[in-house]
């Protein structure tokens, strides 16, 4: 390991991923330490986090909190910015080795578009990214010479399980899906499920949009859209298996009938720590598996036509295009509105696949057409709503 530290910038560093990658810092401070600090309008959590680990900079993308911010820490000789503009900006100048994007949504992709250009590996905790512009990140990586690292558990695992093979020699990837708070549940008997229901998830502890798209099995279908970008993959080779345990990540299927698993505790400080340290791997103080205490591993078929979401996933994939913008835009509109209780559990799906039938489709989109579908998802989500 290098005596010189790694600087590390977290966007997104108020919410579930980003609090957790400063525990790894915390936990590794003798080879990590923070250079930029962003977050969407936790001011609070943000000041708190900038005291603790002492970035050279920060930015919180709610402008009216600007003052707030700026007040505690110029004192500190911190400079603080404000605005996404800001974020997007500040990813084109900074020294950081590596850049945790772990903002929520669409909002991660301009940021992540101006670190790939600054050459800064890239730890994607937003899938989205990907999930939107799939085509266009993965030319920018390769264009400059940038390596994505996934963080989310599913794709860290399929890394970790490649690293050494060849990949023409993938026949597919097996996407394991914990099945959510509904496993097992039948349309009838979610037709008033509530809000408060659907964020509890049985294994995994996330924020609410991520929490909701579990229970939809939406999040697992971006991630097999994002699976497609990162490994190189066409449809066939991509398969979603159920596994409630949330003990394999996921797995590899090789062309001679090899499978490779990568197993663990669900706990999202291993990929994360993963992602900052690779190619090395380092000693951490993490709770270790106990197949004494594992003893039954169990895997099922998930069910599309009750969690429809899944299947519009594929379908989009399949499209290609700006087909996937358009669906991850319209479930951002979906999930807000459910849990605004302005939509009820299904109608999140229903929503997704009307603006998939609506919005302008486009073969061969550039980021600005990218932009756009974004923009026009949005305002026919809404409509929709009204």
């Amino acid at each position: 390991m290098e005596n010189q530290k790694k600087k590390i910038a977290i966007l997104g560093s108020t919410g579930s991923i980003g609090t957790q990658a400063l525990e790894v810092v915390s936990e590794q401070e003798k080879y990590l330490q923070v250079e930029v600090l962003t977050a969407n309008s936790n001011a609070d959590l943000l000041i708190k986090q900038a005291i603790q680990y002492k970035p050279n900079h920060v930015v919180i993308a709610d402008e009216s909190k600007y003052q707030q911010v700026k007040d505690v820490l110029d004192p500190l000789d911190i400079k603080v910015f404000a605005g996404n503009k800001a974020i997007e900006e500040l990813m084109g100048i900074t020294d950081a080795d590596i850049v945790l994007t772990a903002m929520v949504g669409y909002s991660g992709l301009k940021p992540t578009i101006k670190a790939i250009e600054n050459k800064k590996r890239i730890a994607l905790a937003n899938k989205e990214t990907l999930v939107v512009a799939g085509e266009l990140i993965t030319h920018l990586c390769a264009e400059n010479r940038v390596d994505i690292i996934p963080v989310d558990s599913e794709h860290s695992a399929i890394f970790q399980c490649l690293v050494g093979e060849n990949l023409n020699s993938i026949d597919k990837v097996i996407l394991t899906a914990s099945g959510g708070p509904f496993r097992g549940k039948k349309r009838d008997e979610l037709l008033e499920v509530t809000k408060a229901q659907a964020l509890k998830h049985p294994n995994w502890s996330m924020g609410a949009k991520i929490t909701i798209d579990s229970a939809t099995l939406m999040n697992k279908g971006l991630e097999v859209i994002e699976a497609k970008w990162l490994f190189g993959l066409n449809q066939k080779q991509i398969d979603v298996v159920v596994h409630p345990q949330s003990i394999i990540h996921s797995m590899v299927e090789f062309n001679d009938g090899s499978i490779k698993a990568q197993m663990g505790l669900p706990d999202m400080k291993l990929p994360i720590h993963y992602a900052f340290f690779f190619p090395t791997r380092v000693q951490t103080d993490f709770k270790r598996m106990s197949f004494k205490e594992i003893t039954n591993l169990t895997f099922e078929e998930p069910d599309p036509i009750t969690f429809r979401n899944l299947g519009l996933a594929f379908e989009a994939m399949d499209k290609g295009g700006n087909m996937a913008c358009i669906l991850n835009a319209a479930n951002e509109i979906a999930v807000e509105a459910f849990l605004q209780d302005k939509i009820k559990f299904l109608q999140i799906a229903e929503l997704n696949e009307k603006c998939m039938n609506k919005v302008s489709f486009i073969q061969k989109p550039s980021i600005d057409d990218y932009v756009a579908t974004d923009e026009e998802t949005r305002i026919i989500a809404k409509s929709l709503l009204s």
